[in-house]
């Protein structure tokens, strides 16, 4: 009897199974992609909600522990935004003169700096000469023929007022978007928990909202805190010992530490090039950086992890990544908001068990090292 035609054998479970993963990665690596598009070529409007939000989650704090001494959220997040306009607009208008006069006088300081360290420079003077005859070898040898092409650029009334439109905005939309998440006080959290049908599912989302906004309001106020007094005394070292503009130091030493690492070598090195062109004797000049460095090493060593704690250190290659991203993304703004919004990753993280590994690899080695007792003290919190 002649057999039929031979039935298609049945797919294979794992190699199915395995498509499906292939699938899904990237489906989410181009959702991945999207997103960056997204928030690159919409950081006008990204970027002061980014902001609001996180100016939001700072002053939580503040508005409700004014509400349990009786004062309403749209009056305590009124004057705490009054306030926090005050703070930026006293700052950007005393920090505008001197540092347009930096920007201005910078091709003088280059000049000084030079002859200042005219000396280190000669055993490089032969490598710089050869540097500048290839140069000019190279702009020579090009063909009598050939056209250069320039592209047009935006004239400099449209290129202001465009920037001028654009730095207006910003601060604007952050301040009256920070009024109105403080004034609403719990109903952003009311609106997320009401999307969960079960009374489980409402209680485990409402632990975990309030949970994630305490550690991140905590930090945030407590990082901005640390920043400010880190400006302060640093501002009033420059003021003893001579430096021009001192507060101009310690509002950059202030502003700059919310980038650890990349910015006390930042604030570092300026506060050097200005000493050195500021004082007559290079060995005094070398004590600006010095008193720099002290009050920075004093307040990551021993200030930020006492009073923050270690649970919310993030590893420095995630720090670098994160900032170089973020500046890429954003610019300067991006480059300081980068560990804050680092931050906020990893508790959220933290919270779930499918993305616990991913807090695990933003953590410090610190962190990592006490892993197993921070979940034993988080578990029975759920």
């Amino acid at each position: 009897m002649a057999n039929g035609p031979a039935e298609p054998a049945a797919p294979d479970a794992a190699q199915t199974a395995s498509d499906i993963r292939l699938i899904r990665s990237l489906l989410i690596g181009i959702f991945t992609l999207l997103v960056i598009y997204a928030l690159y070529f919409a950081r006008d409007f990204f970027l002061p909600v980014v902001l609001a939000c996180l100016l939001t989650l700072m002053l939580t704090p503040i508005v409700r522990f004014l509400r349990r001494r009786g004062i309403p959220e749209p009056v305590s997040a009124t004057i705490l935004v009054i306030i926090a306009v005050i703070i930026v607009g006293t700052a950007g208008y005393l920090l505008s003169g001197p540092v347009v006069k930096l920007v201005n006088d910078a091709p003088a300081i280059g000049n000084q700096l030079t002859e200042r360290l005219a000396k280190l420079r000669q055993p490089f003077e032969r490598m710089i000469n050869i540097s500048h005859q290839v140069e000019q070898v190279a702009q020579t040898a090009q063909e009598p023929g050939v056209q250069r092409v320039v592209i047009a650029q935006p004239g400099i009334l449209s290129q202001a007022a465009t920037n001028l439109l654009s730095v207006g905005a910003t601060p604007a939309i952050t301040f009256v978007l920070s009024l109105f998440l403080l004034a609403s006080g719990p109903l952003l959290y009311q609106k997320i928990v009401q999307s969960f049908a079960r009374l489980s599912e409402k209680k485990r989302a409402m632990h975990i909202v309030y949970d994630i906004e305490r550690e991140i309001s905590h930090y945030l106020l407590t990082i901005t805190l640390i920043n400010i007094g880190l400006g302060i005394v640093i501002g009033l070292a420059m003021w003893a010992i001579g430096m021009p503009t001192p507060f101009v130091w310690g509002a950059t030493a202030a502003l700059l530490n919310f980038l650890p690492y990349i910015g006390a070598a930042m604030n570092i090195a300026l506060v050097t090039v200005i000493a050195i062109v500021s004082f007559d004797s290079l060995s005094y000049a070398m004590l600006a950086p010095l008193v720099v460095v002290c009050c920075n090493i004093m307040e990551g060593q021993f200030v930020s992890p006492l009073i923050v704690g270690r649970r919310l250190e993030i590893n420095a290659v995630s720090i670098f990544v994160a900032v170089a991203f973020w500046s890429w993304l954003w610019g300067l703004i991006g480059a300081l908001i980068a560990v804050p919004l680092l931050v906020v990753i990893k508790v959220f993280c933290d919270h779930f068990d499918g993305l616990r590994h991913v807090g695990n690899f933003l953590a410090a080695e610190q962190t990592i090292e006490n892993g197993s007792e921070q979940e034993e003290e988080r578990v029975p919190a759920k």
